[in-house]
């Protein structure tokens, strides 16, 4: 059978139009009632990554979130918002803080849903799954729930060029451990294989991405709000992100992370076997979409001319002093322990390029500095649809 994806048309995060939406998509891959039943414990597993306000467009918007509670309130079941929020602030990960500023714990007490920092809540060895480590803790309520949804956010990322259903997972490893993972996986494709045995450990059988109100340029944290105008929903986590980058006019074999998902079979990648549903045939274009700056040729060079060019256009993290609060959150979040938290300096001999400090940073502080100075002299000569 056919992987499916309704994408469904909606332009603003206004209750009505996103129930209708979301109604609709579920419809059409099968309704509600092939997933949940009266009764049931579930959690809806969001984007989190920081504290950030639902318009900075980092996180899933607390009124998707809302509305997705809401119908499943109505249909009997008792619902849970979790995530863990990615770095650290003087070792602590600031999941707590990022709920408050994401909208997400206001929402949940005017509806009555239940919170769930998966950095308190404990884990659960799921059965000592793990390419790489020797075990694989998720959070426990992933597994105390009776369904799980996954709820990403259409992003494009700057290590990672874009990061979607699969790449959402990674929150289910609390608080400071997702360090460890990864030092442990320190290029996409190994890292790519600690996502799948994430996905074949626990179960996510129902993906809704918030694509209203996207994320593009210097992603995921850094870019800018893009109006995408979409909701994505489908069973098939890497379908889903096919037709997401579809979207974007890429395929996802052409990112490097899903390459593992793809070898692994975790779901389907090829858009020619996707029946796509909702409001579209076929991945609609986004106009105007930017990618991340070093990505901003891919899709018009041969494969030597592109890794050519993504080498010339390399770059590595710095930090401006001018910007940096000193909060530490770099420091703290360096799965290396590559940056001085005096200085500020970092020791480009032990850094492997994850970009946590840059995606992490609450203040902007920290940006990509290419490694070839002829490189960001061509980027500020060069004029297109791209950073």
């Amino acid at each position: 059978m056919s992987s499916k994806v309704a994408i469904m048309e909606c332009a603003a995060y206004e209750p009505s139009r996103l129930s209708d939406a979301i109604n609709r998509g579920i419809a059409a891959i099968g309704g509600w009632e092939k997933f949940v039943r009266p009764g049931m414990k579930v959690l809806l597993k969001v984007n989190l990554i920081g504290p950030k306000p639902p318009e900075s467009a980092a996180v899933t918007h607390c009124e998707l979130v809302r509305a997705v509670a809401l119908i499943l309130k109505n249909l009997g079941c008792e619902v849970w918002t979790g995530d863990s929020a990615g770095g650290a602030i003087a070792g602590v990960a600031p999941t707590a803080r990022a709920f408050e500023v994401s909208g997400l714990k206001k929402m949940a007490e005017e509806i009555g849903a239940t919170l769930k920092n998966f950095d308190r809540e404990g884990v659960v060895a799921a059965d000592g799954r793990s390419s790489l480590l020797d075990g694989l803790y998720l959070a426990r309520p992933i597994f105390d729930a009776d369904l799980v949804i996954n709820l990403p956010k259409l992003k494009s990322h700057s290590g990672c060029i874009y990061t979607g259903a699969v790449k959402n997972v990674f929150g289910c490893i609390p608080g400071l451990r997702k360090a460890e993972y990864h030092k442990a996986a320190p290029d996409a494709h190994l890292f790519g294989n600690v996502l799948v045995d994430i996905h074949e450990a626990a179960r996510f059988p129902l993906h809704i991405m918030d694509g209203v109100l996207a994320m593009d340029g210097d992603g995921p944290t850094a870019g800018s709000p893009y109006p995408a105008n979409k909701i994505l929903i489908s069973e098939d986590p890497l379908a889903l992100d096919a037709a997401a980058l579809g979207m974007l006019g890429l395929r996802a074999h052409e990112i490097p992370v899903l390459r593992a998902a793809i070898e692994r079979k975790l779901g389907e990648a090829d858009t020619d076997k996707i029946l796509f549903l909702g409001d579209y045939a076929s991945p609609p274009p986004l106009s105007g979409f930017r990618l991340p700056a070093r990505f901003a040729f891919h899709k018009k060079q041969s494969q030597k001319a592109i890794r050519l060019l993504v080498d010339f256009l390399k770059s590595k993290p710095a930090i401006d002093p001018k910007t940096c609060k000193k909060c530490n959150v770099c420091v703290d979040s360096c799965p290396m322990q590559a940056i001085d938290r005096t200085t500020k300096e970092i020791s480009y001999a032990k850094c492997i390029e994850c970009k946590c400090c840059h995606e992490l940073c609450p203040h902007q502080a920290v940006y990509l500095k290419r490694s070839n100075p002829l490189a960001s002299v061509f980027m500020k000569l060069y004029r297109g649809p791209f950073r």
